[in-house]
């Protein structure tokens, strides 16, 4: 298994219920896949560097887990199709 890191930014304007779902629901996605989740990094809301979907403000995590490529290939593709994202990236640590 290798490690990897993603970081992803929610809308800011989530419930924090909802905030907390999203973030339950990508941590089983990865289990599902046969990942296993490390650590789990809420940042919080912060300014964005320039405005998406007129956006100024977003919720950050950053989430290190170990899987495979089939888990990271998920991820990508839950995140491609969730409203709730502005922007995501997965990278695998070396």
């Amino acid at each position: 298994m290798r490690p990897y890191e993603v970081m992803y930014v929610l809308k800011p304007d989530m419930e924090e219920e909802a905030t907390t779902q999203f973030i339950e629901r990508i941590n089983s996605v990865i289990t599902a896949e046969g990942g296993t989740v490390d650590n789990v990094d809420k940042w919080g809301k912060r300014r964005l560097a320039y405005e998406i979907d007129e956006q100024r403000e977003g919720y950050y995590v950053v989430v290190k887990f170990k899987g495979g490529p089939r888990v990271a290939g998920e991820l990508d593709r839950v995140f491609k199709i969730s409203d709730d994202i502005l922007r995501h990236l997965i990278i695998r640590e070396d």
